[in-house]
């Protein structure tokens, strides 16, 4: 029925002279994203791309759908610039499509169509009104929406208009290094960095044996449900080694801050890591006020051990709005199985919320801060997850 995906996208347009290279990032995911499935070629005009289907547009649907930059996608049908032939194809659409209510919409970018976009709306309705008699024209609230783009390579007729993310494609933005716990927070924050166009690598602290191996599994599998959302579908998620840092945290006697220095260890590993992989931002699942880590103070102690800017983009969302993503991205489910990560472990019965750098500095001053660190990333190991 349907020969082509029309997929839309929306910011890449306003890109200028860089709006080729953002393009040429899309179509690269897009092609990652397809991979396994069956389909013809993929051609880009100004302000579209069409993908040649074969018998499966709704299976490729759904995968482009997963594709940051892709505002939208349809179903559409190709016609000769021929007004016979776009009133055939209007025929057919109106036949696959539910609903006693329509209007007609009509966009001509080509200009030497003989009839302007009302003259066109008003031809398509009177024949979908004498051929298909139980059909009515509201042009305020219709069940459905026959949309007709008269282009220069043909006219183009859909109904279906099917939403997808939008944001800039993965991996136009830069790389960035993700923190990622088996919690809710993070993998959504991964999710909105990837929106804007960042390609992201993980990094988890794993402390064996205070953390069970169930928790590695559960964030390599948080890492797998990520990957489709990442330039070209695929995701490196790095293990650092985090024991002995626990253990000389046990040993502390400043308990209260054990929180906060354990950040501070981790924005450390993840600093050195990022500037060896290139990375040029770190990103958190922090949301202002959330835990006692996350208020204003900790949060200011805690980023005072980096220059690697800290994107945060859960900082002014409820945990409600977190976990509605969650669930529409599918890492909820993965997110609340009950293997603990080392942020939970070790929680203080009354942790710091409002620490003060000169206590943190003290506090350092009874650990082997650079001897730990350089341990954690001798040890650090690296999976390559695809989709």
């Amino acid at each position: 029925m349907y020969p082509l995906l029309l997929v839309r996208y929306g910011e890449l347009s306003l890109k200028g002279r860089n709006r080729k290279t953002f393009e040429d990032i899309l179509l690269a995911n897009m092609r990652s994203s397809l991979a396994g499935l069956p389909h013809g070629r993929i051609t880009k005009t100004f302000g579209r791309i069409y993908l040649e289907t074969n018998d499966n547009w709704a299976e490729l649907a759904q995968r482009l759908q997963g594709v940051f930059g892709i505002v939208s996608v349809s179903p559409v049908l190709k016609r000769a610039l021929d007004l016979e032939a776009i009133k055939e194809g209007a025929s057919l659409v109106i036949q696959d499509t539910k609903g006693s209510t329509f209007k007609v919409e009509a966009r001509r970018p080509n200009k030497a169509f003989p009839l302007t976009s009302p003259e066109l709306c008003s031809t398509l309705g009177g024949h979908l009104l004498r051929g298909f008699p139980h059909l009515s024209v509201d042009v305020h609230d219709p069940d459905f929406i026959l949309n007709v783009e008269i282009r220069q390579e043909g006219a183009f007729l859909y109904s279906q208009v099917i939403p997808s993310f939008g944001g800039l494609p993965a991996g136009s933005s830069g790389k960035g290094l993700l923190l990622l716990s088996g919690g809710i927070d993070s993998p959504i924050a991964g999710f909105l960095s990837m929106k804007r166009g960042v390609r992201i690598e993980g990094l988890h602290f794993y402390s064996y044996p205070f953390t069970s191996e169930r928790s590695k599994t559960k964030v390599t599998e948080l890492a797998r449900l990520l990957a489709p959302y990442n330039a070209r579908g695929s995701f490196k998620l790095w293990i650092a080694y985090f024991t002995e840092i626990q253990k000389a945290l046990q040993k502390s006697s400043y308990p209260t801050l054990s929180i906060t220095l354990m950040r501070r260890f981790m924005l450390r590993i993840a600093t050195e890591l990022a500037e060896r992989e290139g990375a040029l931002a770190l990103i958190t699942g922090d949301s202002l006020g959330q835990v006692a880590s996350q208020t204003m103070e900790s949060i200011h102690v805690i980023n005072a051990v980096t220059t690697t800017p800290v994107f945060r983009p859960l900082i002014g969302m409820d945990k409600q709005e977190i976990i509605d993503l969650a669930m529409k991205i599918g890492t909820y489910e993965t997110s609340i199985l009950p293997y603990e990560d080392c942020c939970t472990v070790f929680v203080p019965k009354h942790p710091a919320t409002k620490p003060r750098i000169e206590q943190v500095l003290q506090a350092e001053e009874e650990l082997d801060v650079h001897g730990l660190v350089t341990e954690a990333l001798a040890k650090t190991e690296v999976l390559l997850i695809n989709r």
